[in-house]
Formats: C-alpha cells, structure tokens, sequence
C-alpha cells in the first residue's frame, strides 16, 4: 500500500531483496486469491467470457508465486498491488452496470473515479515498474528479467486495451 512508502523507504532502493514485515504474507495470501478466483472463473464462466482474466490471473500467479517461493521480489509485487486498488471501482462499475444503473449519476461519479484511479493506479504504476526494471536490469538474473518482462509487456497491453475499452464505453458512446 501507499504508506509502505513512507514508513519503508528503503523499499524505493531494493525491490528485490527487502521488504517490510507482512509484506510476504501479503502477496501470499493474493496469490491465494488470484487461484481461487481463476478455479471460480473455471467452473462457473464460459471460456469466451473469461479468458482475459484467466490469462491475467495466470500472469500474476506466476510472478507473485515467484516472489512467494524465492522470498525475492516482494517489494516489487507490492508495488503491482497497488494496481488492484483500481479494482475498486472496477468491480463498482460491474454492479452499477448489473444493477442497470448506466444512467445514473452514480454511476457516471464512478466512471470518472474508476479512470482517474486507472491512470494513477494502473497505468502509472504498471509504467514505473516497467522502468523500474528496465533500470536495475544489470541486478536482475536474466531468468527473472525474462519473467518480469514478458509479464509488464502483457500486463500494460492487456491494461491499454481495457482502459480503450473503458473510455469507448463510458465517455465516447
């Protein structure tokens, strides 16, 4: 979370090797919630309906799973965590939409909530990662390079194109 910061700011030096008391069984506990929603997305949703979150899901299991077994890389998956707090209102726009509740002023405080937190949260996050590794690349071994890599190229572009869709839907109808 945000405040990590400030009461850790040895984390902003080493994303790698430190991280702050609880920050382990943070991301362990998220990496058993990301299973548990993949297994209920499985069972109880068409493929064709899912598959972006499962493939998502997949991404992030595999890199926070890395994080958990190595206990390495938990300042940086704490730092990717900071990306679910848009999930927010992500998730308030499903029910909003559920609730056929489009065109509500609600729903439109939302939409401008849930964008403002996407580029703050999502985009920006995702983009300082990104840079981040791409900067400490001679300190990574090339295996976790790769890992983080393949998975901060799928993770911005799965990102853009939603943030695409979002706007499409809720701002250009």
């Amino acid at each position: 979370s945000p405040h990590r910061f400030c009461l850790h700011p040895e984390l902003s030096e080493d994303l790698v090797g430190k991280h702050p008391p609880g920050a382990h069984s943070l991301v362990a506990v998220s990496v058993g919630y990301f299973l548990e929603d993949f297994v209920d997305m499985l069972c109880n949703q068409k493929l064709h309906q899912s598959w972006e979150l499962l493939f998502h899901h997949s991404v992030v299991i595999v890199c926070f799973g890395i994080a958990v077994v190595l206990h390495q890389y938990v300042g940086f998956a704490l730092v990717a965590l900071l990306v679910e707090i848009n999930s927010i209102f992500l998730h308030l726009r499903q029910i909003l939409l559920m609730a056929n509740l489009v065109h509500s002023p609600c729903y439109r405080l939302n939409s401008i909530v849930n964008l403002g937190t996407y580029v703050v949260f999502r985009m920006a996050t995702l983009a300082w990662m990104t840079r981040w590794l791409f900067l400490n690349r001679e300190n990574v071994p090339p295996a976790m390079y790769a890992v983080g890599s393949v998975g901060m190229a799928i993770m911005m572009s799965m990102n853009i194109i939603l943030f695409y869709r979002l706007l499409r839907s809720d701002f250009f109808k």
